[in-house]
């Protein structure tokens, strides 16, 4: 059964989801030069619905359709509105919410010149990525044959959508092979990330996460890193190989899709125990409090609807 919603933001307006077509000459469609973002709403405890840090996405939107050469056609205030409206629209308390920056037909080739730039906003229910049960259990992980791409070849800090057919073709390996999840090495051998996640592992008590040198810059990985200072965690933003991974005490990814979910396993390894750990499950906990206001130390990172 489907999850689409009746409405969609699109180009300024709110429209039936069957009418926000493109054309099959959509350039972005040919090319992937696009951008997009992964947002979450959620219900809290005191029966309001909220939106992650929604400013800080939609800057990252802004900043991926910068590096792409894309020039938005829209303040960022008016998408940030546009995301409280088309929740409203579509009367959902918790939702999964998908902007995207796409280039319109007119020029064929390679170089779009001044085809038009669109922008749509949908959303939908969407409950744990990785399953229910990875939350609790934690996932199986295989490192992916597929490298993450060059610094030098794609632009690794912003959401291109064509960025994401390395993600698409690790992710579909993984599934292929029986795991759950694809992690991705960088080109120099060290451990990047998953498909759509960052990745943290946890070594004699201090949690470790790779530099931003040529990963996505998470939203979801600051949050975690704030929440670990604030639990007097010990930090590092540092390079790890693969064989540090099988031999951490603890591994979890992180992204608005996976939220903080543990891993059990890599390439049939157990990691650690083979069940989530207790810094893991600490942040975790910490994590899912704060998206439900429930902390009030962190509860400014939640916009609420009115």
């Amino acid at each position: 059964m489907s999850d689409d919603q009746p409405k969609i933001w699109f180009n300024g307006e709110v429209v039936p989801w069957n009418e926000a077509n493109v054309h099959v000459l959509t350039h972005t469609l040919h090319y992937g030069l696009g951008a997009f973002e992964g947002i979450r709403a959620y219900k809290c405890s005191n029966g309001k619905s909220a939106v992650l840090k929604l400013t800080e996405h939609i800057q990252r939107l802004y900043s991926s359709a910068h590096v792409a050469g894309i020039e938005i056609p829209y303040a960022i205030e008016t998408l940030c509105s546009a995301v409280v409206d088309i929740l409203r629209e579509n009367e959902l308390e918790e939702a999964y919410i998908r902007p995207i920056v796409f280039i319109g037909p007119g020029k064929k080739g390679i170089l779009p010149g001044d085809n038009v730039i669109n922008v749509a906003i949908a959303v939908w229910p969407w409950g744990t990525y990785l399953g229910d049960d990875a939350i609790t259990n934690g996932i199986r992980a295989k490192i992916s044959s597929f490298t993450r791409m060059n610094i030098n070849s794609f632009m690794t800090k912003a959401k291109i959508c064509g960025n994401y057919v390395n993600s698409v073709m690790a992710r579909q390996e993984a599934a292929d092979l029986g795991f759950d999840e694809g992690i991705l090495l960088d080109s120099e051998g060290y451990v990047a990330e998953g498909s759509g996640e960052n990745i943290f592992i946890v070594r004699n008590g201090t949690l470790k996460t790779p530099p931003l040198t040529s990963i996505l810059e998470g939203i979801t990985r600051k949050c975690v890193l704030d929440l670990a200072e604030d639990e007097n965690i010990p930090v590092k933003e540092q390079c790890f190989t693969r064989d540090e991974l099988y031999i951490a005490d603890e591994a979890f990814f992180t992204g608005t899709a996976a939220e903080v979910t543990p891993i059990k396993e890599v390439d049939n390894k157990k990691i650690g125990s083979g069940k989530p750990g207790d810094i893991t499950k600490k942040l975790q906990k910490r994590y899912f409090a704060v998206i439900k206001g429930e902390d009030a130390k962190f509860e400014h990172w939640l916009d609420y609807i009115p």
